[in-house]
């Protein structure tokens, strides 16, 4: 690609309502602000993405994800679209493709990264985690991770990234099928960990399995604040999107509950979108408040945790994929090429606004 990326600053958005902030019970319909667009100005960092899925930095350097299988490296006021070099034939199923991706802790002197695709080969479509090797501008599949994730026409998770305690987490939707997300015996429609060479740490939940927890229908946004506590997003069925706390082991509930339902031995959301649909992506944590992707939502959604409310952040940049916080500074990706948005001329863009 090569292009010098110019820094476009776009004008501030004017405010189109007040804000009426109202406390939600654990577990019931988030109530929301009535809708804001945030005020300020968002910094465009590169343009003409190809439907990106994920955000990693090391020092200045970004690296985005593409569905359709490249790695859109940006340095010094230029990108370059990388070849990723896969092993099985990428899927170009709805949803599905090159997902998830994460760098290696020690990135600078391995060039390594985790990866998530969705493939075909002659047994059917399927989901893997992969190491990737970077060498001159061209990433190359080394080693599988797992395979055979359940993958099906929609639902194929796909969110990687490292934790706290240095073990890399990995989420898997229910693959359409949504019995999965309640059998311990399969990885669909669950939250796994590993380590990363790929192996069962020790202190899992369940005794040789890589499931941390299980009972989720589509979760593809994970983060933990600074005091290591873990947050999900999960899109819900007919609406009913969620943001739970994470917990090792427990049931999310799905497909047996959904929303502000209770079942005993299943948690509840702590927010969820009652009969608006957000479909929540990928998150990140800022002090004791999330950042959350939404897609069908057209907006980066702030979660209050400590004062229990939501609003939208956001808006006016359709629909958002994946956040990255780093120094006071909230980066996002716009996925309005995806098949399902309105794209300009330049679209996909990788924004970034400043926090404080």
């Amino acid at each position: 690609m090569g292009k010098r990326i110019t820094l476009v600053v776009l004008a501030a958005l004017l405010l189109v309502g007040c804000v009426n902030e109202r406390k939600a019970e654990p577990g019931k319909k988030a109530p929301e602000d009535k809708p804001v667009i945030w005020k300020g100005k968002a910094e465009v960092i590169d343009e003409n993405l190809q439907i990106p899925w994920s955000i990693a930095k090391s020092g200045e350097t970004f690296y985005i994800s593409e569905r359709p299988g490249s790695i859109v490296k940006i340095e010094n006021g230029k990108a370059e679209r990388q070849r990723v070099m896969l092993k099985e034939r990428l899927s170009d199923a709805s949803e599905a493709g090159l997902l998830g991706f994460v760098l290696a802790p020690d990135f600078l002197s391995t060039q390594t990264a985790y990866a998530y695709y969705t493939y075909n080969d002659s047994a059917g479509q399927k989901n893997r985690v992969i190491v990737l090797s970077h060498r001159n501008g061209t990433w190359s599949e080394e080693r599988t991770l797992i395979d055979g994730l359940p993958s099906g026409p929609v639902h194929h998770g796909g969110r990687l990234k490292i934790g706290p305690d240095g073990k890399l987490y990995i989420t898997s939707g229910d693959a359409a099928n949504p019995e999965l997300a309640q059998d311990k015996k399969t990885l669909g429609g669950k939250i796994l960990r590993m380590n990363l060479d790929g192996s069962i740490p020790d202190d899992n939940p369940f005794p040789g399995s890589y499931i941390y927890s299980y009972g989720h229908r589509n979760p593809q946004g994970l983060a933990w604040t600074a005091d290591g506590t873990m947050y999900a997003s999960e899109h819900g069925q007919s609406a009913h999107d969620e943001i739970n706390l994470i917990r090792p082991g427990k049931n999310y509930g799905w497909p047996v509950i959904m929303g502000s339902q209770k079942m005993q031995e299943m948690e509840t959301p702590l927010f969820q979108s009652g009969d608006v649909t957000w479909a929540p992506s990928g998150m990140a944590a800022y002090g004791d408040k999330l950042y959350v992707a939404t897609l069908r939502g057209n907006a980066v959604r702030e979660i209050d945790l400590a004062g229990k409310k939501t609003r939208e952040f956001a808006t006016g940049f359709g629909r958002i994929r994946d956040v990255l916080i780093e120094d006071d500074y909230l980066y996002f990706i716009s996925n309005n090429t995806d098949g399902r948005g309105t794209p300009d001329e330049t679209d996909d863009k990788l924004y970034r606004v400043r926090l404080k």
